[in-house]
Protein backbone atom coordinates (compact mmCIF):
# COMPACT_ATOMS: atom_id res chain seq x y z
CA UNK A 1 0.00 0.00 0.00
CA UNK A 2 1.48 3.50 -0.63
CA UNK A 3 0.47 6.57 0.92
CA UNK A 4 1.14 10.18 -0.11
CA UNK A 5 1.69 12.38 3.43
CA UNK A 6 2.29 15.99 2.89
CA UNK A 7 2.71 18.85 5.17
CA UNK A 8 5.05 15.98 7.47
CA UNK A 9 6.64 18.16 10.16
CA UNK A 10 9.98 16.47 11.81
CA UNK A 11 7.61 15.68 14.78
CA UNK A 12 5.95 13.22 12.88
CA UNK A 13 8.65 11.46 11.28
CA UNK A 14 9.52 9.16 14.72
CA UNK A 15 5.55 7.80 14.29
CA UNK A 16 5.20 7.47 10.83
CA UNK A 17 8.41 5.53 10.21
CA UNK A 18 7.24 3.09 12.91
CA UNK A 19 3.52 3.16 10.89
CA UNK A 20 5.54 2.51 7.81
CA UNK A 21 6.91 -0.41 9.19
CA UNK A 22 4.54 -2.24 11.26
CA UNK A 23 1.71 -2.20 8.13
CA UNK A 24 4.41 -2.67 5.50
CA UNK A 25 3.30 0.53 3.93
CA UNK A 26 5.28 2.81 0.93
CA UNK A 27 5.01 6.15 2.55
CA UNK A 28 5.89 9.11 -0.11
CA UNK A 29 6.68 11.74 2.41
CA UNK A 30 7.59 16.18 1.94
CA UNK A 31 6.77 18.96 4.20
CA UNK A 32 5.09 20.75 0.95
CA UNK A 33 1.71 21.24 1.17
CA UNK A 34 -1.12 19.79 -1.37
CA UNK A 35 -1.37 22.28 -4.17
CA UNK A 36 -1.56 21.56 -7.78
CA UNK A 37 2.29 21.82 -8.04
CA UNK A 38 2.65 19.18 -6.04
CA UNK A 39 0.33 16.80 -7.13
CA UNK A 40 2.37 14.56 -9.04
CA UNK A 41 4.02 13.74 -5.73
CA UNK A 42 0.98 11.04 -4.84
CA UNK A 43 0.72 9.48 -8.55
CA UNK A 44 0.63 5.51 -7.68
CA UNK A 45 -0.72 6.05 -4.06
CA UNK A 46 -3.60 4.82 -2.77
CA UNK A 47 -4.54 7.57 -0.52
CA UNK A 48 -2.85 10.91 0.97
CA UNK A 49 -2.83 12.64 3.66
CA UNK A 50 -2.06 16.73 5.04
CA UNK A 51 -2.45 18.72 8.05
CA UNK A 52 -5.05 22.18 7.85
CA UNK A 53 -2.57 24.04 5.35
CA UNK A 54 -3.53 22.89 2.03
CA UNK A 55 -6.69 23.78 0.85
CA UNK A 56 -8.39 20.51 -0.10
CA UNK A 57 -11.13 22.04 -2.31
CA UNK A 58 -13.11 21.00 -5.20
CA UNK A 59 -10.31 21.22 -7.74
CA UNK A 60 -7.73 19.29 -6.16
CA UNK A 61 -10.28 16.43 -5.29
CA UNK A 62 -11.40 16.63 -8.86
CA UNK A 63 -7.59 16.22 -9.84
CA UNK A 64 -7.14 13.30 -7.01
CA UNK A 65 -9.62 11.16 -8.70
CA UNK A 66 -8.52 11.52 -12.18
CA UNK A 67 -5.19 9.65 -10.28
CA UNK A 68 -7.60 7.11 -8.99
CA UNK A 69 -7.32 9.00 -5.70
CA UNK A 70 -10.46 8.66 -3.41
CA UNK A 71 -9.09 8.59 0.38
CA UNK A 72 -7.32 11.24 1.89
CA UNK A 73 -7.14 12.01 5.70
CA UNK A 74 -6.67 14.81 7.59
CA UNK A 75 -4.22 15.09 10.25
CA UNK A 76 -5.82 17.66 12.36
CA UNK A 77 -9.36 17.86 14.27
CA UNK A 78 -10.40 20.83 12.02
CA UNK A 79 -12.55 20.66 8.82
CA UNK A 80 -12.73 23.81 7.48
CA UNK A 81 -10.11 23.39 4.86
CA UNK A 82 -12.07 20.39 3.50
CA UNK A 83 -14.99 20.75 0.76
CA UNK A 84 -16.77 18.54 2.16
CA UNK A 85 -19.73 18.38 -0.62
CA UNK A 86 -17.02 18.28 -3.30
CA UNK A 87 -15.65 14.86 -1.49
CA UNK A 88 -18.88 13.71 -1.16
CA UNK A 89 -19.97 14.04 -4.76
CA UNK A 90 -16.61 12.34 -5.65
CA UNK A 91 -16.64 9.84 -3.73
CA UNK A 92 -14.07 10.35 -1.12
CA UNK A 93 -13.84 8.54 2.03
CA UNK A 94 -12.38 10.96 4.44
CA UNK A 95 -11.19 11.37 7.81
CA UNK A 96 -9.88 14.05 10.27
CA UNK A 97 -7.65 13.54 13.34
CA UNK A 98 -8.41 12.52 16.99
CA UNK A 99 -6.58 13.08 20.27
CA UNK A 100 -6.81 13.38 23.61
CA UNK A 101 -8.43 16.55 24.85
CA UNK A 102 -6.21 17.40 27.98
CA UNK A 103 -3.73 19.05 26.03
CA UNK A 104 -5.83 21.70 24.69
CA UNK A 105 -7.66 22.00 28.36
CA UNK A 106 -4.64 21.75 30.21
CA UNK A 107 -3.47 24.98 28.22
CA UNK A 108 -6.81 26.76 28.53
CA UNK A 109 -6.89 27.13 32.27
CA UNK A 110 -3.14 27.75 31.71
CA UNK A 111 -3.65 30.50 29.45
CA UNK A 112 -6.69 31.43 32.43
CA UNK A 113 -4.55 31.95 35.15
CA UNK A 114 -2.00 33.57 32.83
CA UNK A 115 -4.11 36.74 32.31
CA UNK A 116 -5.00 35.96 35.51
CA UNK A 117 -2.43 37.06 37.77
CA UNK A 118 -0.99 39.42 34.43
CA UNK A 119 1.94 36.84 33.85
CA UNK A 120 3.04 38.86 30.22
CA UNK A 121 3.68 42.01 31.93
CA UNK A 122 5.27 40.79 34.90
CA UNK A 123 7.40 38.82 32.32
CA UNK A 124 8.58 41.76 30.38
CA UNK A 125 9.69 43.50 33.94
CA UNK A 126 11.82 40.92 34.63
CA UNK A 127 13.33 41.00 30.93
CA UNK A 128 15.06 44.64 32.16
CA UNK A 129 15.33 43.85 35.96
CA UNK A 130 12.45 45.43 37.24
CA UNK A 131 11.12 43.61 39.79
CA UNK A 132 8.06 46.59 41.34
CA UNK A 133 4.34 44.82 41.81
CA UNK A 134 2.61 47.79 40.63
CA UNK A 135 -0.44 47.00 38.09
CA UNK A 136 0.38 43.49 38.74
CA UNK A 137 -2.68 42.23 41.02
CA UNK A 138 -3.99 39.68 40.43
CA UNK A 139 -7.56 37.61 41.13
CA UNK A 140 -8.32 34.35 42.17
CA UNK A 141 -10.22 31.72 40.36
CA UNK A 142 -12.14 30.27 42.91
CA UNK A 143 -13.80 33.15 43.34
CA UNK A 144 -15.04 33.76 39.83
CA UNK A 145 -17.52 32.48 37.44
CA UNK A 146 -16.45 31.06 33.86
CA UNK A 147 -18.70 30.74 30.98
CA UNK A 148 -17.64 27.32 28.77
CA UNK A 149 -19.16 28.08 25.22
CA UNK A 150 -19.72 24.29 23.78
CA UNK A 151 -18.97 21.76 26.02
CA UNK A 152 -18.09 19.15 23.62
CA UNK A 153 -15.25 16.47 24.57
CA UNK A 154 -12.29 19.53 25.54
CA UNK A 155 -15.31 22.16 26.75
CA UNK A 156 -16.29 18.85 29.41
CA UNK A 157 -12.43 18.25 30.17
CA UNK A 158 -11.72 22.22 30.75
CA UNK A 159 -15.01 21.80 32.95
CA UNK A 160 -13.63 18.79 34.82
CA UNK A 161 -10.63 20.60 35.34
CA UNK A 162 -11.52 23.62 36.77
CA UNK A 163 -13.88 21.92 39.08
CA UNK A 164 -11.14 21.50 41.61
CA UNK A 165 -11.01 25.23 41.57
CA UNK A 166 -13.62 26.08 43.06
CA UNK A 167 -15.06 28.38 40.69
CA UNK A 168 -18.59 28.58 39.80
CA UNK A 169 -19.26 27.08 35.84
CA UNK A 170 -21.91 28.48 34.15
CA UNK A 171 -21.89 26.76 30.31
CA UNK A 172 -23.57 26.82 26.65
CA UNK A 173 -24.45 24.43 24.48
CA UNK A 174 -26.57 23.35 21.59
CA UNK A 175 -26.94 19.65 23.15
CA UNK A 176 -26.69 19.73 26.55
CA UNK A 177 -24.23 16.97 28.68
CA UNK A 178 -25.60 15.24 31.59
CA UNK A 179 -21.60 15.26 32.61
CA UNK A 180 -21.70 18.82 32.01
CA UNK A 181 -24.49 19.93 33.79
CA UNK A 182 -23.38 17.57 36.82
CA UNK A 183 -20.21 20.28 36.59
CA UNK A 184 -21.79 23.82 36.18
CA UNK A 185 -25.58 25.17 34.91
CA UNK A 186 -26.55 25.56 31.39
CA UNK A 187 -27.68 28.99 30.67
CA UNK A 188 -28.54 31.04 27.71
CA UNK A 189 -25.48 32.58 25.91
CA UNK A 190 -26.81 36.34 27.02
CA UNK A 191 -27.01 34.76 30.46
CA UNK A 192 -23.19 33.80 29.83
CA UNK A 193 -22.33 36.64 28.62
CA UNK A 194 -23.83 38.73 31.63
CA UNK A 195 -22.84 36.83 34.65
CA UNK A 196 -19.43 35.42 33.49
CA UNK A 197 -15.57 36.75 34.83
CA UNK A 198 -14.24 34.41 31.90
CA UNK A 199 -15.30 33.42 28.54
CA UNK A 200 -13.86 30.46 27.25
CA UNK A 201 -14.71 28.93 23.42
CA UNK A 202 -14.99 25.12 22.50
CA UNK A 203 -17.47 25.58 19.62
CA UNK A 204 -16.64 24.64 16.31
CA UNK A 205 -16.62 27.00 13.48
CA UNK A 206 -19.98 26.85 11.68
CA UNK A 207 -21.93 29.37 9.57
CA UNK A 208 -23.85 30.12 12.91
CA UNK A 209 -21.05 30.65 15.40
CA UNK A 210 -18.56 32.63 12.68
CA UNK A 211 -17.94 36.01 14.64
CA UNK A 212 -19.70 35.28 17.59
CA UNK A 213 -17.82 36.99 19.51
CA UNK A 214 -18.72 40.83 18.34
CA UNK A 215 -19.46 43.96 19.36
CA UNK A 216 -22.89 43.10 20.44
CA UNK A 217 -21.78 40.08 22.68
CA UNK A 218 -19.11 42.05 23.90
CA UNK A 219 -21.37 44.73 25.37
CA UNK A 220 -23.15 42.01 26.77
CA UNK A 221 -20.21 41.03 29.03
CA UNK A 222 -18.41 42.64 32.35
CA UNK A 223 -15.99 45.65 31.22
CA UNK A 224 -13.35 43.04 33.46
CA UNK A 225 -14.57 39.73 31.56
CA UNK A 226 -11.14 37.86 29.81
CA UNK A 227 -11.81 35.61 26.81
CA UNK A 228 -9.88 32.76 25.83
CA UNK A 229 -10.21 30.98 22.62
CA UNK A 230 -8.07 28.07 21.68
CA UNK A 231 -10.47 26.59 19.39
CA UNK A 232 -10.71 28.62 15.60
CA UNK A 233 -9.92 32.17 15.27
CA UNK A 234 -12.91 33.22 12.81
CA UNK A 235 -15.39 32.49 15.88
CA UNK A 236 -14.40 36.46 16.95
CA UNK A 237 -14.42 39.77 14.73
CA UNK A 238 -11.17 40.91 15.89
CA UNK A 239 -11.92 44.52 14.97
CA UNK A 240 -15.01 44.05 17.87
CA UNK A 241 -11.96 42.76 19.74
CA UNK A 242 -9.18 45.64 18.91
CA UNK A 243 -12.00 48.27 19.90
CA UNK A 244 -13.38 46.51 22.83
CA UNK A 245 -9.60 46.22 24.26
CA UNK A 246 -8.79 49.82 23.17
CA UNK A 247 -11.34 50.95 24.73
CA UNK A 248 -11.39 48.85 28.21
CA UNK A 249 -14.53 47.10 27.61
CA UNK A 250 -12.96 43.88 28.14
CA UNK A 251 -10.37 42.91 31.27
CA UNK A 252 -7.84 40.97 28.51
CA UNK A 253 -7.85 38.54 26.06
CA UNK A 254 -6.13 35.00 25.16
CA UNK A 255 -5.69 33.73 21.89
CA UNK A 256 -4.21 30.51 20.87
CA UNK A 257 -6.17 30.77 17.31
CA UNK A 258 -6.18 33.45 14.82
CA UNK A 259 -8.34 34.58 11.88
CA UNK A 260 -5.60 34.85 8.63
CA UNK A 261 -3.04 32.97 10.60
CA UNK A 262 -2.30 30.58 7.38
CA UNK A 263 1.05 31.11 6.28
CA UNK A 264 2.62 32.80 9.45
CA UNK A 265 1.66 30.05 12.47
CA UNK A 266 4.33 27.16 12.60
CA UNK A 267 6.61 28.88 10.50
CA UNK A 268 9.57 31.06 10.93
CA UNK A 269 8.62 34.41 10.10
CA UNK A 270 11.35 36.45 12.11
CA UNK A 271 12.96 38.49 9.05
CA UNK A 272 9.53 38.26 6.95
CA UNK A 273 7.35 41.24 6.48
CA UNK A 274 4.00 40.22 8.49
CA UNK A 275 1.03 41.73 7.03
CA UNK A 276 -1.93 40.66 9.25
CA UNK A 277 -1.83 43.66 10.96
CA UNK A 278 -4.11 43.17 13.40
CA UNK A 279 -2.20 40.47 14.68
CA UNK A 280 0.69 42.67 14.70
CA UNK A 281 -1.57 45.47 16.60
CA UNK A 282 -3.23 43.02 19.00
CA UNK A 283 -0.35 41.72 20.33
CA UNK A 284 1.21 44.53 21.59
CA UNK A 285 -1.29 44.94 24.93
CA UNK A 286 -0.18 43.80 28.32
CA UNK A 287 -3.47 41.85 28.87
CA UNK A 288 -3.42 40.55 25.44
CA UNK A 289 -1.60 36.66 25.16
CA UNK A 290 -1.24 35.40 21.50
CA UNK A 291 0.38 32.24 20.91
CA UNK A 292 1.17 30.64 17.92
CA UNK A 293 -1.76 27.60 17.39
CA UNK A 294 -0.02 25.18 19.96
CA UNK A 295 -2.37 24.16 22.50
CA UNK A 296 -3.03 20.92 20.73
CA UNK A 297 0.75 20.44 20.32
CA UNK A 298 1.91 17.59 22.88
CA UNK A 299 3.78 14.28 21.78
CA UNK A 300 0.36 12.25 22.76
CA UNK A 301 -1.32 14.02 20.57
CA UNK A 302 1.01 14.27 17.47
CA UNK A 303 0.91 10.66 17.93
CA UNK A 304 -2.39 10.40 18.22
CA UNK A 305 -3.10 12.51 15.02
CA UNK A 306 -0.26 10.84 12.92
CA UNK A 307 -1.76 7.29 13.83
CA UNK A 308 -5.90 8.53 12.60
CA UNK A 309 -4.36 9.89 9.51
CA UNK A 310 -2.23 6.66 8.62
CA UNK A 311 -4.99 4.01 9.86
CA UNK A 312 -7.71 5.75 8.64
CA UNK A 313 -6.24 5.53 4.76
CA UNK A 314 -5.21 2.11 5.31
CA UNK A 315 -8.68 1.18 6.42
CA UNK A 316 -10.43 3.16 3.67
CA UNK A 317 -8.29 0.99 0.92
CA UNK A 318 -9.73 -2.11 2.44
CA UNK A 319 -13.22 -1.07 1.94
CA UNK A 320 -13.39 -0.59 6.33
CA UNK A 321 -15.26 2.30 8.50
CA UNK A 322 -12.82 4.10 10.72
CA UNK A 323 -13.66 5.48 13.83
CA UNK A 324 -12.48 9.25 12.74
CA UNK A 325 -14.50 8.96 9.11
CA UNK A 326 -16.47 12.18 8.63
CA UNK A 327 -16.95 11.11 4.81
Amino acid sequence: MKFAIYEVREDEMKMLKALEKKYNLELVITSEDLTPETLYLAEGADGVSTIGHSHMNRMIFEQLAKMGIHTYSSRCIGVNHIDLAAARELGFSVSNASYSPHGVADYTVMLMLMLLRKYKPALWRQQVNDYSLGGLMGRELRGLTVGIVGTGRIGLTVMQNLSGFGCKMLCYDVHERPEAAALGKYVSLTELYNESDIITLHTPLLDSTRFMINEESIAQMKPEALIINCARGELMDITAIIHAIENQKLGGVALDVFADEDGIYHHDRRTDIIKNRDMAYLRQFPNVIMTQHMAFYTAEAVDSMVTCGIESLLAFAEGKHYPCQIV
